[in-house]
């Protein structure tokens, strides 16, 4: 079966119905209305694992007694035919993290053991470990069952992992069930294992249970597309669509640009796998009756298929069931995503510039913390500058030089990553002999005292200031431009690493020592050091700068615009080519750039009713113009709008609101 074949590699909408156990009466074809209403061609419906909504007759699933109230005492077959009969895709929402007491009592070695060797019980379940036979062995059995009755068209398994935190946000520790100890020990032979993220091996930890889950998923999607080739599984990387929750939840700080970065990472790493972003209706798990601000979740939606990802809204229970004020919103994007299929179909990333995402695995706590806060911080600001940019994890930077798309950018910016790994170095001194531009900020490519890449602008790092009294009254002087004299001086915020620069360097930004910053009488003293926040240096066709602060933890701590421009003026130093887009629109109008079968696709997002943890409607936007400098034709129609776009070298903008899709 080729890829053309294969129903999920065009564009889809989906909603889910994740069912209580007093739900299995349901009337399907209601549902089926509400879903062909709303403009969802696919019901992720739940099947099995906690409860089965089916008559199984495995000996460790348990069939939900609510069956009864249907005469024919099977809700996914009543479901499956009656969406076949519209034409409607069903696909199974599976859960096996947890198991009943009775299971948990008669397999103990399923289940999740804390260092305490005390097992994790919630309303009454018990959370199972995916080192254990039930995920290894007898999930496989349950899916036959499945497969062997329906033809469900795709497959979901919910909450695969190891359970560290629980439904109340509490940290249960790692698992120390004895299938987990003696896994670990063949992956970390000699290592201890730790009890939770206080400990010195936590990170060993994490990096093994990243390796079994995708091991199962793997397992999982070849036991699947074996039985039924038209079935995808939707999880993590190794599956077939990229599965990626939009939520909210109380006491989180919001990043609002959550959703478009995820969908981000996983298209630009494998641009060819569909990604599926799963909406939440309701505000947090233990709220599930108060819906989302219908603001935000517009904001979900938008930025998931502005990046390229198919949309879905997740409710709790049944559309009769729920109030929720944010499904009018859902489903006016919803049959926007619908209607406009060649838009949508293969939409793929098309920025000139990649921003790399910190690996949490590479680095502890709290320098996992720092490295996010510099990546949101230079995210930031890309966005207000209108560079284009598509995000990358660390570790797979390696992969897209493989795939042979490393070549279609002009930068990688590097937000404050430390060493990097060898595998990543060759990758990126490849680049830059290629004509490519690599800016890194912070520690981005230090080892010790030296710089990892070659031909960088720094001949040796000879001390770092990374707390706050170290780089406290320190600032950077911006030289004025076309002569005249020095503007606005910058604060240090976050870490500056003292370094020497090669012979041939170019430095900017000179440095200006700390001073008295207490009474005024005597706060002077602030004397001009031979020490630069901004290297630069040609490599082989290409150029390398190295900032070793940290603007984009700056940025976020301050706001002060310089700290931004500071940056994106390197940006469009160091890269090749143009990366900027032509416009006069407000910096809270995001622009990104894809190819689809229809050419090239610019999304406008609208950030202006962005606010402290939430979204407010945002402010229109009229009278402006763009032009992409690199592509040799400008969007001919605005979707949104439904109107022609006027212009030749550059195209008159229609009214924006929430946000408009630019096409050729």
């Amino acid at each position: 079966m080729s890829r053309d074949d294969l129903w999920w590699h065009g564009p889809f909408q989906m909603f889910q119905t994740n069912l209580r156990e007093i739900d299995a009466g349901l009337d399907v074809h209601r549902v089926l209305d509400y879903l062909e209403e709303f403009g969802a061609g696919a019901w992720l419906l739940s099947v099995g694992g906690i409860i089965a909504n089916h008559p199984s007759d495995l000996e460790f699933q348990t069939r939900n007694p609510a069956l009864a109230e249907r005469p024919s005492g099977d809700l996914v077959g009543d479901a499956v035919a009656a969406a076949g009969e519209r034409g409607i895709r069903v696909l199974a929402r599976m859960d096996f993290s947890k198991v009943d007491h009775r299971r948990a009592e008669r397999h103990p070695e399923w289940c999740f053991t804390g260092a305490d060797g005390t097992q994790q019980v919630y309303n009454g379940l018990t959370s199972v470990c995916p080192n254990g036979d039930y995920y290894q062995r007898h999930l496989f059995a349950v899916v036959d069952e499945v497969l062997d009755r329906y033809p469900v068209d795709g497959f979901f398994f919910n909450w695969m992992s190891f359970n560290e935190v629980d439904y109340s946000g509490v940290h249960r520790g790692t698992c120390h069930c004895l299938p987990c100890q003696r896994a670990f020990a063949e992956f970390a032979p000699g290592v201890a294992l730790p009890t939770g993220p206080d400990s010195d091996t936590y990170q060993v930890w994490k990096r093994f249970a990243a390796g079994v889950l995708d091991d199962l998923t793997a397992r999982v999607r070849d036991h699947v597309s074996r039985r039924r080739p038209e079935a995808p599984l939707i999880l993590g990387d190794r599956a077939d669509i990229v599965f990626h929750e939009a939520n909210n939840a109380v006491g989180r700080t919001l990043w609002h640009h959550r959703t478009a970065e995820h969908v981000s990472a996983a298209r630009t790493f494998r641009p060819h796998v569909p990604v599926l972003t799963n909406a939440v209706g309701f505000v947090d798990m233990p709220y599930r009756l108060a819906g989302e601000d219908p603001r935000h979740f517009a904001q979900f939606l938008v930025q998931a298929i502005s990046r390229g990802a198919n949309p879905s809204t997740y409710i709790m229970g049944t559309p009769d069931d729920v109030t929720y004020e944010c499904l009018d919103v859902a489903s006016e994007i919803t049959r926007f995503h619908r209607d406009n299929p060649e838009t949508y179909r293969d939409l793929r990333p098309a920025a000139r510039v990649v921003l790399v995402r910190p690996d949490p695995l590479r680095r502890a706590s709290p320098r996992t913390e720092e490295a996010t806060e510099e990546f949101r911080g230079l995210y930031t600001a890309l966005v207000e500058a209108h560079v284009p940019f598509d995000v990358l994890p660390e570790s797979r930077i390696p992969d897209v030089e493989e795939q042979g798309r490393l070549g279609a950018y002009g930068l990688i910016v590097l937000p404050d990553l430390g060493p990097l790994a060898p595998k990543a170095v060759g990758v990126l001194d490849r680049f830059v002999s290629g004509g490519g531009g690599v800016l890194g900020t912070g520690s981005s490519g230090f080892e010790g005292d030296g710089s990892q890449l070659e031909g960088a602008p720094v001949l040796r790092r000879t001390a770092v200031r990374d707390t706050v009294e170290s780089v406290r009254s320190m600032h950077l002087r911006r030289p004025g431009r076309d002569g005249r004299g020095p503007r606005g001086d910058l604060p240090v915020l976050g870490a500056f690493h003292v370094v020497e620069p090669v012979a041939d360097a170019d430095t900017d930004l000179p440095v200006l020592s700390r001073a008295p910053y207490g009474p005024p009488e005597k706060c002077h003293g602030h004397l001009p050091l031979d020490l630069h926040g901004v290297l630069r240096r040609a490599q082989g066709r290409g150029r390398l700068t190295v900032m070793p602060w940290t603007p984009g933890r700056a940025y976020r701590q301050a706001g002060l615009g310089g700290l931004r421009d500071v940056f994106v003026d390197e940006v469009s130093r160091t890269a090749e080519g143009p990366v900027r887009i032509e416009t006069d629109l407000p910096e809270q109008v995001e622009v990104v750039l894809g190819t689809s079968a229809s050419g090239g696709v610019v999304h406008l997002v609208n950030h202006s009713g962005d606010v402290p943890q939430g979204f407010r409607s945002p402010l229109p936007v009229e009278g402006r113009y763009l032009r992409v400098p690199w592509w040799p034709e400008q969007p001919s129609r605005a979707l949104r709008a439904d109107t022609a776009l006027v212009g030749d070298s550059r195209v008159e903008l229609p009214r924006i609101g929430l946000f408009e899709v630019l096409t050729a």
